[in-house]
C-alpha cells in the first residue's frame, strides 16, 4: 500500500514556474514507476510525464516537452514535477500516481494522490 500526497500547486502568471512534489508513504517507493497526470474541467485525465523506478527513463506528453521536468528522489520517497514557461492551457488538477506498470494509460497505475490545483492566469 502506498499513500501519495501532492503539494506545490497554486496560481501563477503565464510564463511563470511551479514545482510540484509528491511524497509517498511506505518503504517500497523505489519499487514503483511514477507518473504525473492532469485533468482540466470537462476533460479526461491525461498523462503529463512518467518516470521509471530508477529514474533512468522518462516520458513527456508532447504538450509539455521542453517545459516540464519529472524527477525522483528515492531516498526521500518523493517525485517532483518542475513546470516552467507555464501557459493558461496548463491549468488543471495535477495528480501523481504510482504503479508497477508505466505508460500513458491511467489504468496502469495503482495508487493516486488527491490532486493539487494549478491555475495559470494573469
Amino acid at each position: 500500500q502506498v499513500q501519495l500526497v501532492e503539494s506545490g500547486g497554486g496560481l501563477v502568471q503565464p510564463g511563470g514556474s511551479l514545482r510540484l512534489s509528491c511524497a509517498a508513504s511506505g518503504r517500497t517507493f523505489s519499487s514503483y514507476n511514477m507518473g504525473w497526470f492532469r485533468q482540466a474541467p470537462g476533460k479526461e485525465r491525461a498523462i503529463v510525464a512518467s518516470i521509471n523506478r530508477s529514474g533512468g527513463y522518462t516520458y513527456y506528453a508532447d504538450s509539455v516537452k521542453g517545459r516540464f521536468t519529472i524527477s525522483r528522489d528515492n531516498a526521500k520517497n518523493t517525485v517532483y514535477l518542475q513546470m516552467n514557461s507555464l501557459k493558461p492551457e496548463d491549468t488543471a488538477v495535477y495528480y501523481c500516481a504510482a504503479g508497477m506498470g508505466i505508460g500513458v494509460n491511467p489504468a496502469l497505475y495503482d495508487y493516486w494522490g488527491q490532486g493539487t490545483q494549478v491555475t495559470v492566469s494573469s
